[in-house]
């Protein structure tokens, strides 16, 4: 799955990586650490908005969501969507034919299970280029508070083989759309075969990840403090085989 992601850059390195016009740069603060659980605004290009970055909440809210309550249990089960599912399951499946997004990253990170104990990974592209999770949006208002609240979910495929290494448990890895692609994922004309045929697995040799520490797990974690992407080496655990 896809919980801790990083997007370390400024919001012009983001501009000119993908073409498009950061539009609230004020709320705009690069992270190295960032947990889904916090539900965090995370820089989003939607379908609505080509042209445009936008700062939406991770963690998606349908737009039929009647109340608070019922809110908080759906965005704590939309923070990802399953590529196997996304077209079946009522709070994913109009949005995947119609409010697909692109979602900035430049690295992200999972957990190795190794002797009974987990082992934290960054995981980034080996040219170290920002890049894009496939996302879909929704746009849903509070009506208690009049608040207009848009929202995203990060889709998920089964790992490729770094990822099914430091994934062991579940061998499950984002969605990374290759930058060819990205633009494509936004053509509101896809058909919903067009638009699964993309949710595959990124190459595995165009990826590299190592170890960092423990404290990322945190949710009181100073995301900001780049020192959290250190490497960080454990002698009890094993070279990954494909490293």
């Amino acid at each position: 799955m896809c919980y801790y992601s990083s997007i370390s850059v400024g919001f012009k390195i983001l501009e000119t990586r993908f073409g498009a016009r950061f539009v609230q740069t004020e709320a705009f603060q690069p992270v190295y650490s960032v947990s889904a659980f916090t539900f965090p605004l995370m820089p989003v290009i939607t379908n609505e908005h080509p042209d445009q970055i936008e700062l939406l909440h991770w963690g998606l809210i349908p737009y039929w969501t009647k109340d608070n309550v019922t809110a908080l249990k759906l965005k704590e089960r939309g923070l990802n969507a399953r590529c196997e599912t996304v077209c079946e399951r009522p709070m994913f499946r109009q949005c995947i034919r119609a409010k697909r997004c692109l979602v900035l990253a430049d690295g992200f990170f999972e957990w190795r299970h190794y002797n009974n104990k987990r082992y934290p990974y960054y995981i980034r592209l080996k040219n170290h280029e920002q890049f894009a999770f496939a996302g879909i949006w929704d746009q849903w208002a509070d009506k208690e508070s009049g608040e207009v609240v848009k929202t995203f979910s990060i889709i998920t495929t089964e790992a490729n083989s770094l990822l099914a290494e430091i994934h062991n448990t579940k061998k499950r890895m984002p969605v990374i759309l290759p930058k060819d692609i990205e633009k494509t994922w936004l053509n509101n004309s896809l058909t919903l075969e067009d638009t699964t045929a993309m949710l595959k697995p990124y190459p595995a040799d165009k990826m590299e990840a190592y170890t960092v520490d423990r404290s990322i797990a945190r949710l009181g974690l100073n995301t900001t403090v780049s020192s959290i992407l250190y490497e960080k080496k454990y002698p009890d655990l094993p070279t990954l085989v494909g490293a």
